[in-house]
């Protein structure tokens, strides 16, 4: 497991795909939110590659993401996009609705960038959200990410287009200290 202050990232257990299909993804505005492209419905019997990590993907690690006092699932942490050639890579993250609000965000975002640039070797990290999250924005920030753009009207979210931000962090920039393992 991959420890911060707060949290841990660890593999996704048979366990946290209930969680995670219901408090997340059946969620159709915070799903639009977050996702790329239409929200639809998981069936409680599909293999959906948002729930189910297979492995096969190498430009793509999905962890589960729990508070590491008392081991409870708070949501999922992705590295997505993966370019060894270039040594790059996105993160995006989704915290449950309860667990909103409390720092978990920053603290994934810390042992996400510890995975990248230290476990995966990474030269640059990147995050697109759109403009009125200003959650992932301060924990994006918190962490030395850099605003390098907005991308206007780049997100067709809930029958309107909204701005993206576009954040960036280069290795020799970040500070290790938030990520402890």
């Amino acid at each position: 497991m991959l420890k911060g202050t707060k949290v841990g990232l660890r593999a996704r257990y048979e366990d946290d795909i209930p969680v995670l299909r219901t408090e997340l993804y059946d969620d159709v505005a915070n799903a639009a939110r977050a996702e790329a492209g239409p929200w639809r419905p998981i069936t409680p019997d599909s293999k959906d590659p948002r729930l189910f990590v297979d492995g096969k993907n190498d430009g793509l690690v999905q962890f589960s993401v729990v508070e590491l006092e008392s081991d409870t699932l708070v949501g999922t942490a992705t590295l997505w996009g993966i370019d060894n050639h270039n040594r790059c890579a996105h993160i995006g993250l989704g915290l449950l609705p309860s667990c909103r609000g409390k720092g978990y965000g920053t603290d994934v975002v810390a042992v996400l960038c510890h995975y990248g640039f230290v476990v995966r070797g990474l030269h640059r990290l990147q995050i697109e959200t759109l403009s009125d999250n200003t959650a992932m924005l301060r924990s994006a920030e918190r962490n030395g990410f850099a605003r390098e753009g907005v991308l206007r009207s780049s997100a067709w979210v809930m029958g309107e287009f909204v701005d993206e931000v576009l954040l960036g962090l280069l290795a020799e920039d970040w500070k290790r200290d938030d990520a402890k393992n």
